[in-house]
């Protein structure tokens, strides 16, 4: 793994920002990192590589990606737009082809999509015409089981997400919430080693986010399942995470791994605890370094002209 080597300043409590360090951890957390090393590595992920050919010539996507997830892991991937994070994951599910290095899962090559791996996007991929029920039969019934089974495994998963009585609706006629209930729900039904999720919250509200995070680490912590989630959210990442894997663009390479030092369980009232504050204060510097965003400012696209056409005779000023 491309793991990063905290320089003194940063290892020191407080260093810069009157926070303690992100690299602190206290006797429980350190305990239950311990714990988690020493459990069964799920997904191995050995100098991947993608290249992307065109008209106008090769394109670098991925450098070099290296990383394990353990079993029963919550892996968050976090990274600047154009990092490569959901290259990554469609390569991870088999629905892209990597060019070099090695995917694998259970100590198997992937080579394309399979059971093993459930996928949740950030579209709802639902399908319109089927019912709840039937959307997430679907998987079960295309693996061979009868109908009788595959019923009993949807309701069974479907009570899971807290929507059984919602199984005769059509998505229509679910929130966007409820909908990527839905769509966990007909991942998960296939009993898969690891779940994958790329942005699955992003389109939704932060009210709605916000419990669907509450009810993805509920799911979580009672069923035997490794998630690996992406995000451009730093404190959706925090929260939910044992470690975040940073990347940086152009191409993606693995920044950093941090290891979360907010204890377990997690609740939104820890947002603005020391350690989690610490943890959000890391990742800003290495996604938004204060260089970096001056030169975003001064030559990036969404850079505004120095001279802006005035449109209003008000009298007075808003700034």
């Amino acid at each position: 793994m491309n793991e990063h080597t905290p320089t003194p300043t940063e290892a020191l409590p407080g260093a810069g920002n009157g926070l303690p360090s992100y690299l602190e951890q206290s006797p429980a957390v350190r305990e239950r990192f311990a714990q988690l090393q020493q459990r069964k590595v799920i997904l191995e992920v050995r100098d991947l590589q993608k290249r992307y050919k065109s008209l106008q010539g090769e394109t670098e996507a991925l450098r070099n990606i290296n990383f394990q997830v353990h079993r029963r892991e919550f892996v968050c991937v976090i990274g600047p737009s154009g990092c490569g994070k959901s290259t990554l994951i469609r390569i991870l599910a088999g629905l892209e082809k990597h060019t070099a290095g090695d995917v694998l899962l259970d100590g198997q090559p992937v080579t394309g999509p399979g059971r093993d791996r459930g996928m949740v996007f950030q579209g709802y991929s639902l399908f319109p015409w089927l019912t709840v029920k039937r959307n997430v039969m679907f998987g079960p019934l295309m693996n061979g089981h009868s109908r009788d089974s595959a019923e009993r495994e949807a309701r069974l998963w479907l009570d899971m997400v807290n929507l059984g009585k919602f199984a005769d609706a059509y998505p229509h006629q679910l929130s966007g919430g409820m909908r990527q209930r839905v769509a966990i729900a007909r991942a998960l039904v296939n009993e898969p080693r690891i779940l994958l999720m790329d942005e699955p919250f992003g389109a939704l509200d932060a009210q709605t986010r916000a419990k669907m995070q509450r009810h993805l680490l509920k799911i979580w912590r009672n069923l035997d399942i490794t998630v690996l989630f992406i995000t451009h959210d730093l404190d959706e990442a925090i929260y939910l995470a044992d470690r975040i894997l940073v990347l940086k663009a152009n191409p993606g390479e693995v920044q950093e791994v941090i290891e979360v030092p907010v204890p377990r369980p997690r609740s939104p009232e820890q947002f603005s605890t020391p350690e989690f504050r610490a943890t959000k204060a890391r990742l800003e510097a290495l996604i938004h370094p204060p260089e970096a965003q001056g030169e975003e400012e001064a030559e990036g696209e969404d850079a505004l002209p120095e001279k802006i056409i005035r449109f209003t005779n008000v009298g007075d000023n808003v700034e």
